[in-house]
């Protein structure tokens, strides 16, 4: 199954991308970088420059009929860009409108909160994002992780860094879950 890892051109937190890019491709999946330019995305490690990574395929010319699901990364600067950009806002709504699975961790539900898929939710995130997702109609908490399994798809949310493992385990298991085979890990 491919898994979409959506992000910005620079700004995504390496960490929030790597770790969980890691944990889909050992778990069987085949994870692509979607993101908002062609090229190379710039990651960071926290307000610093990290590695790049290479762009699979710009997010306007992407289609949610290729991907299982998607995994939205954090860092600050670049769920704030997501926001900002018609088509990755519109890319994020459609995996929920086809009913397939979506995990975002730390500031990612920025995204979601400008898709409007938050509302009657619960999840967690970072927590400068409480009042954000309590005004867009969804239900914070301050949990490791997350899986709100409302309709129209399962949401499977983080609050940062340190619970990644959790986070790749959670979503891992509901992924494996919604491709109808057992998880692997």
């Amino acid at each position: 199954m491919q898994i979409a890892f959506l992000t910005a051109h620079e700004g995504v937190e390496q960490v929030e991308l790597v770790k969980p890019w890691q944990a889909v491709s050992g778990s069987g999946g085949e994870p692509r970088l979607v993101s908002t330019r062609p090229g190379r995305v710039q990651a960071f490690d926290h307000l610093d420059k990290a590695d790049t990574f290479p762009v699979d395929q710009v997010v306007a010319d992407a289609s949610v009929d290729d991907f299982g699901a998607l995994v939205l990364p954090g860092g600050v600067a670049n769920p704030d860009a997501l926001r900002m950009d018609a088509d990755a806002v519109a890319f994020v709504k459609a995996f929920f409108d086809a009913g397939k699975p979506v995990a975002a961790i730390c500031h990612a539900p920025w995204t979601l909160i400008e898709a409007d898929v938050v509302r009657g939710r619960t999840l967690t995130s970072w927590p400068s994002l409480r009042t954000d997702v309590r005004n867009a109609g969804g239900e914070w908490v301050d949990e490791q992780v997350r899986v709100c399994e409302a309709a129209p798809s399962t949401l499977i949310t983080s609050r940062k860094p340190d619970d990644l493992d959790a986070f790749c385990e959670a979503f891992t298991a509901e992924f494996a879950k919604a491709s109808g085979v057992g998880a692997s890990r």
